[in-house]
């Protein structure tokens, strides 16, 4: 059990590793499409600046940012996985071995006293989201949040007579305020229905869709594309400095809702998208995901 235990804390620490020098090759291309499509000077220099970055990074296998963010995790548990009940200790296990390892930077606080942990992990920290699911394997999706980022998340309480133009009113306003601060291009989630809780729980996992697959409804397909031209027509461009692309991707998530209410969760990501993806078979052996 010790050495499944083991193979699992290493598996994670690679995955959290891999994350933090490399973007996933989706991010990178649209990117790179964003780059060739420029024409204003100050946005294509930042392009310019971001993938030099990225390049560099994976290089020299050296953080891309110095905030390597908040370490979230998305597990798919598989009902005959082994070792269930310590799921929750193999990841904090992981997440201070990879902060001396890799390193991170130490992004634990006290909201009371402003003490830092120094290893990444504390009081609900970090933070677990565990679906139980058929089989024998774990899906471990992990995010590296940045605190940039973060702060530009929003939920609306609409009311649900407003629908879908409440809803993108909602996204519109968010964008707005949130200018630079995210460090653009971003990856836009969206989180509808459910309750406030849920709903930006499920605009943060929608980003995990690739930024070229398209939502399975072709409705919401529709939506995501006309709000990404939307967000993109503001002009706020790279950095908040303007520009043509301010967003990469818009990713709806949904679930169902009480008939007096309609949240809407909105969560970005900045360009430096640091996640990773990963399958682990009962054995412990990992089967990366993501980013290859």
């Amino acid at each position: 059990m010790t050495n499944l235990r083991d193979s699992i804390v290493d598996g994670i620490v690679r995955m959290m590793r891999e994350a933090a020098f490399n973007v996933p090759r989706d991010v990178r291309e649209a990117l790179v499409k964003a780059y060739e499509v420029e024409d204003n000077p100050v946005a294509k220099a930042n392009l310019d600046a971001i993938l030099r970055n990225i390049d560099a990074s994976g290089r020299l296998r050296m953080p891309m940012c110095q905030d390597t963010g908040t370490p979230t995790f998305f597990i798919e548990l598989g009902d005959d996985f082994p070792i269930r009940s310590e799921v929750r200790s193999v990841i904090e296990e992981a997440v201070r071995k990879a902060t001396v390892e890799i390193p991170l930077r130490p992004n634990t606080v006290n909201p009371w006293t402003g003490e830092n942990t120094g290893d990444n992990t504390g009081r609900f920290v970090p933070i677990v989201h565990v679906d139980l699911v058929p089989g024998d394997q774990m899906r471990v999706m992990f995010l590296a949040k940045g605190g940039g980022s973060e702060n530009t998340s929003k939920i609306y309480m609409l009311s649900p007579v407003l629908g879908v133009k409440g809803i993108k009113k909602a996204v519109i306003d968010a964008m707005v305020d949130a200018g630079p601060q995210p460090c653009p291009p971003i990856i836009v989630g969206i989180g509808v229905g459910g309750s406030a809780d849920l709903a930006i729980k499920l605009a943060k996992k929608a980003t995990f869709r690739r930024l070229n697959e398209p939502n399975l409804d072709p409705k919401l397909a529709e939506l995501e594309s006309e709000l990404l031209e939307m967000i993109n027509s503001l002009g706020l461009g790279p950095m908040g400095l303007g520009g043509r692309t301010y967003a990469l991707g818009v990713k709806i998530e949904w679930a169902h809702k009480h008939p007096a209410s309609l949240p809407v969760g909105i969560s970005t990501q900045c360009w430096a998208f640091r996640r990773a993806e990963g399958i682990f078979d009962r054995d412990g052996s990992l089967n990366l995901v993501l980013p290859p």
